[in-house]
């Protein structure tokens, strides 16, 4: 993969039209001049040592070099190196819940993007860790496997609607499971999975899968995302969700069961308001599970490839210095170019 790593340099080029405009202008010119003194070709036959074309030559090596030098300052990069590191963390599989409740306004400025903001300030604080994430509604899917690439984590947590999963309701037991199996096996790090949602759980089951992942040595922190008094779910196009009455939905924080759901997983329960008392007990919770040694995989670091445009740059400056402006007097007497000179005489 190619790259530049400062591509804002790359406008500095529509300097080099610019050069070209002037250089013409600068041409036509001195054409005019030499007319002024008499016929065009006569004048130009007398200046026998003035070459037309040398000067036009080092005008586009000293550009060629110009523009080499703006790609240089643009930091060009190719290919991705990809390196293996032993580090000591932990491993979190989030679970998102984005059914259509999760847009409730009840925590400013909406369940969900509360949530994502959560998560993205958690992971800002990860350092050697590793995360995966995946989203659910009525079923689950793994959006970003388990990696220590915080850039596509949170990236990925941008584009997270509720318009992901066609299958609305609320499976917590199908997150669960699926997070389950997402974790590096054989890892000896902590391994913990956090799930976001406001404890509308439509499929049961939630209890079973919380001590299934107990019981292989991974706690489930539940963070409990609205409020018990509730409120009208505003959908994407305007309108307020109704049910099947045409009556208007109210949505409100199960919170018995997000506390069942993280006993029954050797969690926390952390409930999720408009304060951000929610953030620092997850970021403590989080800090006081074992770390273990991991190894991690980088794709982030690109190779610096200006030293070759550099050593282009070196060759054509040294091409125009050594280009003089007029034929050089050194090879008057070297009979091929005598010849020629000759030759243009008669």
């Amino acid at each position: 993969m190619f790259r530049f790593e400062n591509p804002i340099y790359l406008y500095l080029l529509l300097v080099v039209p610019v050069l070209w405009l002037f250089r013409l202008l600068a041409d036509r010119r001195r054409t005019k001049r030499i007319k002024r003194f008499g016929d065009y070709d006569l004048v130009k036959n007398m200046m026998e040592d003035v070459s037309n074309t040398r000067p036009k030559v080092k005008f586009w090596l000293m550009t060629a070099a110009l523009a080499l030098l703006i790609v240089i300052l643009a930091r060009p990069q190719l290919g991705t190196r990809i390196s293996r590191e032993k580090r000591q963390g932990i491993e979190a599989i989030i679970c998102m819940d984005i059914s259509n409740s999760m847009l409730a306004q009840d925590v400013v400025p909406s369940r969900l993007a509360k949530s994502k903001l959560l998560v993205e300030n958690m992971v800002d604080k990860f350092v050697n860790d590793k995360v995966g994430l995946i989203v659910y509604a009525g079923d689950a899917f793994v959006q970003l496997p388990i990696t220590s690439d915080y850039v596509s984590a949170k990236m990925f947590m941008h584009s997270i609607t509720p318009a992901l999963i066609a299958t609305q309701g609320t499976d917590i037991a199908a997150a669960i499971q699926l997070a389950m199996r997402s974790f590096t096996p054989d890892e000896k790090a902590g391994k913990a999975i956090i799930l976001i949602t406001d404890g509308e759980d439509h499929e049961g089951k939630a209890l079973e899968m919380a001590k299934a992942a107990k019981e292989k040595g991974i706690r489930v922190f539940i963070l409990g995302v609205g409020t018990q008094k509730g409120s009208v779910i505003k959908m994407p196009d305007g309108h307020y969700m109704t049910d099947n009455t045409g009556e208007t939905v109210i949505t409100r924080l199960n919170e018995q069961m997000c506390k069942e759901i993280a006993e029954a997983g050797s969690g926390t329960y952390i409930h999720v308001d408009n304060t951000s008392e929610a953030q620092q007990r997850l970021d403590d919770e989080i800090s006081k599970m074992q770390k273990g040694e991991m190894e991690s995989i980088i794709y982030s670091e690109y190779a610096e490839q200006f030293q070759a445009v550099a050593l282009i740059v070196l060759l054509l400056l040294i091409i125009d210095i050594l280009l003089l402006e007029r034929d050089n007097p050194l090879f008057k007497n070297v009979s091929i170019f005598k010849k020629r000179g000759q030759e243009a005489h008669s």
